[in-house]
This record gives structure tokens, C-alpha cells and sequence, in this order.
């Protein structure tokens, strides 16, 4: 059966030049969901969604080119670079004010978080990038009350699910892992985050760079505050000057990240629907990297 959305020439031709890895996030189900939720909304005949997430996987591995198995996987390109690709939704505690103690909870569940401790200390690349579908350091609200991502917006020593995250940085510090990198979205609008322990709650954990763009084609807003548990610093930042700007007022955003073959140097690009160059900068794994 064919599908039109799928059949313009110029979608067409984006897919068949530019590889895919594909994530599962909200918006393949609804809005901010998580496991277990109950909808409270009369438009649904189904409330559950577990059932419409169980529903939305099936279609979401119909329709993408993703191998049946976990979302999460790892995805190598020789010695420079792995890709440990998260899914940050399956495993997914409820939406709460996320200030909780308890290390059993979070985001990742405790199998993929092994996995991705496992993956970074493996790792022999000159790179290591997460694809993190929430990004770390942003507070991202649901509702007055609850927190969709992982941060919170409370400054201090690392709680609810900055757990998750606290563990793998500092598995990783501690074994000398360098070179990671957190590629993310969710947010709409386009950022570059440096994290140093010099500026954080917690000093455990090796300085890294967070690059936040996208969505395509979708209502932007922002920024976002951040939550300085570990010690981000908004290097850069491209938001509309009004929530919910519809695309085609220019504040659309994608990410380009090149590998210098010799030097090894990481070079990322933030760029806007046309193609300009916003920002960029050159990182290498010894130092922080040059802003430009």
C-alpha cells in the first residue's frame, strides 16, 4: 500500500540520498508520554498508552529502516566514531516533579544503562557520540508541575533522572573515556552546550559538549533554561523571539558534524533552513576546542 506522504519527489529524494538512524520518541505516540500513562482527555476511545504506544511500534518499524530488536543500538563508522543511539522513551519513569532519590527510576532502565556504560568503555573510536532524544541539560516542563526531560531546573547534586546520567559520566571519567559528544533534539530550537565540571554540582565526570537542533519543520520556541547540576554553559543559542513561531518563520534548524580523517578534529555546524552557518566549532579530545 502506498502512502502519500511519502510520495513527493523532493522527500523522495532526501531519503534515498541521506542514511537514516531513527529514534523512538514522543511524538511517534503523543505529546510527553511515558509507560503507564492514563490519558484523561475525551478525544481518546483508547486511554491507555501502553496500548497506543504498542500500536505506534508496530507502525514505527513498518515504516522506518530499522531492524526489529531494541531501539537503542550502537552503530559504528571504523576508528573514529561510534554512535550509541538511546531510547529514552520505552523505559521512561512517569512525568513528576523528578527530585527523587532513588536510582532504580530514571530514563534509560537499568539494561540499557549497563549497555551504554559497557559501549563507552569499549569504545576504541576517536569519538564517542550519544544521540540523546532528550537533551541533559535543559529543563523541559509538563505542566506546572512535572518535568518531561532530565534535568529539573535544582541546582545542586544530581537527582531523579540526571541519575541515569550522573552514573554514566562518571563510569566513563573514571575509566578515561574521552571524546563523547551528545548529539540531541526534542527542543525547537538550535544550541551549543559545554559542560565542565569547574561549574558543576558534581565534579566527577570529564567535560563534554552537548549540540541541541530541530525539529524540521515544526512550531519553534525557547530557550530553555538550564539546570546547572552539570555545570553547563549556552555557548551558543538561535530561538525565535516568540513561542510557538510557525516554520516559515525562519527559525528552523539542522545539525552537520564532520570528522577531519587526518587531524581527527570534530568540526559541528548549527545551521539554519537555508543552509547558513550559524555557528561552528572545531573540538579536538585532548581540550575544550575552539569557539568560533
Amino acid at each position: 500500500m502506498r502512502r502519500p506522504h511519502l510520495l513527493p519527489d523532493n522527500l523522495k529524494r532526501f531519503l534515498a540520498e541521506v542514511p537514516q538512524l531513527n529514534q523512538w520518541d514522543d511524538h511517534e505516540v503523543l505529546n510527553n508520554w511515558y509507560p503507564g500513562e492514563i490519558l484523561d482527555d475525551a478525544r481518546y476511545t483508547e486511554r491507555r498508552v501502553d496500548v497506543l504506544a504498542a500500536r505506534a511500534g508496530q507502525a514505527f518499524f513498518e515504516w522506518t529502516p530499522l531492524s526489529a530488536g531494541p531501539v537503542y543500538r550502537k552503530h559504528s563508522y571504523g576508528p573514529l566514531l561510534d554512535i550509541f543511539k538511546l531510547d529514552m522513551r520505552t523505559y521512561k519513569d512517569a512525568n513528576d516533579g523528578d527530585t527523587y532519590a532513588d536510582p532504580k527510576r530514571g530514563l534509560l532502565g537499568a539494561q540499557q544503562r549497563a549497555w551504554l556504560i559497557r559501549g563507552l568503555l569499549e569504545s576504541k573510536a576517536t569519538w564517542k557520540v550519544i544521540a540523546n532524544d532528550l537533551p541533559l541539560g535543559l529543563v523541559v516542563p509538563d505542566g506546572p508541575a512535572a518535568q518531561e526531560g532530565v534535568a529539573q531546573g535544582d541546582p545542586g547534586a544530581p537527582l531523579g533522572r540526571e541519575l541515569d546520567f550522573a552514573e554514566v559520566l562518571r563510569t566513563a571519567h573514571r575509566h578515561g573515556v574521552t571524546g563523547i559528544v551528545f548529539l540531541t533534539a526534542d527542543v525547537h530550537y538550535t544550541a551549543a552546550h559545554h559542560y565542565d565540571p569547574s561549574r558543576a554540582a558534581v565534579q566527577d565526570f570529564t567535560p563534554f559538549w552537548e549540540f541541541v537542533s530541530g525539529p524540521a519543520n515544526a512550531d519553534a520556541f525557547g530557550p530553555n533554561a538550564l539546570d546547572a547540576t552539570f555545570g553547563p554553559e549556552a555557548v551558543f543559542v538561535h530561538a525565535p523571539p516568540a513561542a510557538n513561531t510557525s516554520p516559515m518563520g525562519g527559525h528552523q534548524h539542522f545539525g552537520e558534524v564532520e570528522i577531519d580523517p587526518h587531524s581527527r578534529a570534530m568540526t559541528v555546524r548549527l545551521r539554519d533552513l537555508t543552509g547558513a552557518v550559524l555557528y561552528s566549532t572545531t573540538l579536538h579530545t585532548a581540550g575544550r576546542g575552539s569557539l568560533q
